[in-house]
C-alpha cells in the first residue's frame, strides 16, 4: 500500500536548491524495527545540513515487525508498503519506479552504511552517471565466505568489463533515474539488483566511479543473504549481463583457447609425436570456429539493438 499526501510533503523545507534539482533517497527495509529510526535519522540530517531538495521514500517489503509502524512516526518520510516480502531487488526497483527526482541514492535500512556520506556521493554525481560507495572491509555475514566469493567474482567482472570494479554490490549509491529505467526490465528481485546495475551501467559505458567509504555491522535484524545460493546467482548474472551487452567479452576467449588447442595438439602430433592425424584437433579447431561464430552474431545482435534504441531515443518513436 503506498501512502499518498499532498505535493511536495515530503520533500525537505530547508536548503536552496542544488544543481542536481530533486534528489531522491530510497531506503528498502524487511524486519528492520532496531535500525530504521536510526537511518530515516541519519539521512534527515545529512541532507538538511546540506540544502538539498529532496525525498525521503522508504520502501518497506512486506515486514512482519514494526518497521513500517516505525517510519510511518515521521510525517517527513514517504512510506510505500509491500503486501509480502518480495525482495530487496523489488524494493529498490519500487523505489526508483516511485522516485520523484531524476537523481536517485539509494542505501539500507539496517544500519551498515555511512548515511552521513551521502552528500559526498551526491558531489560526485555532477560529473558521473553513477556512484558507488564503495565498502572497504566485510562486515556482513559469513565473511569467510563472501570475502573470497565476492574477491574472485569482482575479478571475472573487472575482465568482462574492463574496469577495477572494488565493490560490484554495495547498496549505498547514487545514480540518474533516466538512465537506469533502460534497464528495467534486466534487474532481478533479489540481492544481486545491485550487482547486475553496477554491470549494466559500465558495460554501456556510462560514467561510473566509486568512492571509499565505512561499513558497519548490521543493527539487529538478520540478514536475507543466503551465502551458497546467492554467490552462485552473482556468477551467473555476472555472466549474463555482460553477455547481454558485449558478448564478444565471454565468447571471444573461449574461442581462441579451442582453437589453440586445436592447433597445438595438430602441431604436437605432426612434428613431435608423427603419429597419424586424428580427430581431436580437428573437433577442438572446429570447436573454436563454431564459438567464435556464435559471439560474432551475438555482438551484431547486440550492436542493432543498441541503434535501433538510440534511434528510438532521438526520434521519440522508433521511426526515422
Amino acid at each position: 500500500m503506498n501512502q499518498r499526501a499532498g505535493p511536495g510533503q515530503w520533500r525537505a523545507a530547508t536548503g536552496p536548491p542544488h544543481a542536481l534539482g530533486l534528489v531522491s533517497v530510497v531506503i528498502p527495509a524487511y524486519n528492520e524495527e532496531a535500525a530504521i529510526a536510526h537511518d530515516v535519522e541519519a539521512v534527515f540530517a545529512a541532507m538538511d545540513e546540506n540544502g538539498y531538495d529532496y525525498e525521503l521514500l522508504v520502501v518497506d517489503d512486506g515486514s512482519t515487525d514494526r518497521t513500517a509502524a516505525i517510519v510511518a512516526q515521521y510525517p517527513r518520510a514517504r512510506l510505500v508498503r509491500h503486501p509480502v516480502n518480495m525482495g530487496v531487488g523489488s524494493a529498490r526497483s519500487t523505489g526508483m519506479r516511485l522516485a520523484e527526482g531524476e537523481i536517485i541514492v539509494t542505501t539500507d535500512g539496517d544500519g551498515t552504511y555511512p548515511n552521513h556520506e551521502i552528500p559526498l556521493l551526491l558531489a560526485r554525481l555532477v560529473e558521473n552517471d553513477m556512484v558507488i560507495g564503495a565498502r572497504t572491509r566485510e562486515a556482513g555475514t559469513w565473511p569467510w565466505l563472501r570475502a573470497p566469493a565476492k574477491a574472485f567474482i569482482r575479478s571475472l567482472a573487472g575482465y568482462l568489463t574492463g574496469r577495477r570494479i572494488p565493490d560490484l554490490n554495495s547498496g549505498l549509491r547514487g545514480y540518474r533515474k533516466s538512465l537506469a529505467g533502460q534497464f528495467a526490465a534486466l534487474l532481478p528481485t533479489g540481492h544481486s539488483w545491485e550487482s547486475t546495475i553496477t554491470l549494466a551501467f559500465l558495460t554501456a559505458g556510462y560514467r561510473v566511479e566509486f568512492v571509499p567509504v565505512d561499513y558497519y555491522p548490521r543493527r539487529g535484524g538478520r540478514s536475507s543473504f543466503h551465502p551458497v545460493q546467492d554467490t552462485l546467482t552473482y556468477l551467473r548474472l555476472v555472466v549474463r549481463t555482460v553477455m547481454y551487452f558485449n558478448p564478444m567479452k565471454f565468447f571471444g576467449p573461449i574461442a581462441v583457447l579451442l582453437l589453440a588447442g586445436g592447433l597445438c595438439k595438430f602441431g604436437w602430433d605432426t612434428l613431435v609425436d608423427r603419429a597419424p592425424l586424428d580427430a581431436v584437433p580437428l573437433v577442438l579447431a572446429l570447436s573454436g570456429v563454431l564459438v567464435g561464430v556464435l559471439g560474432w552474431i551475438a555482438d551484431l545482435i547486440v550492436k542493432r539493438r543498441a541503434r535501433d534504441t538510440n534511434g528510438t531515443n532521438r526520434n521519440g518513436s522508433g521511426n526515422a
